[in-house]
């Protein structure tokens, strides 16, 4: 008896979270791409479609951390899913800090 095979990858089912507006496609600003950040900063999940390394499952699109600290390039955020703490280590160019 074969198994379910599992269809798609990350990115599936998500052209509405993974899309620009019409006005903000184009070049990418590298203010983003290399925005320094602190430990303790709040910051919030905010994808760069056009820029796929460092980026996240889309389930954590819009999620809240916290900076826990720097891990080559990229910085380790710690946020809450459900019950859960999990670190992501994620791309400068998809984080946003929080208000």
């Amino acid at each position: 008896m074969k198994m379910v095979t599992r269809t798609g990858s990350r990115r599936r089912k998500s052209r509405e979270k993974l899309t620009k507006r019409k006005s903000q496609r184009g070049k990418l600003s590298l203010t983003g791409y290399f925005k320094v950040l602190k430990e303790g900063d709040k910051v919030v999940l905010k994808a760069e479609p056009s820029v796929h390394k460092g980026s996240y499952h889309t389930r954590f699109h819009g999620k809240q951390g916290i900076v826990k600290g720097k891990q080559g390039r990229c910085y380790r955020v710690m946020i809450n899913d459900g019950s859960k703490q999990k670190t992501l280590i994620l791309h400068p160019v998809h984080l946003k800090r929080a208000r």
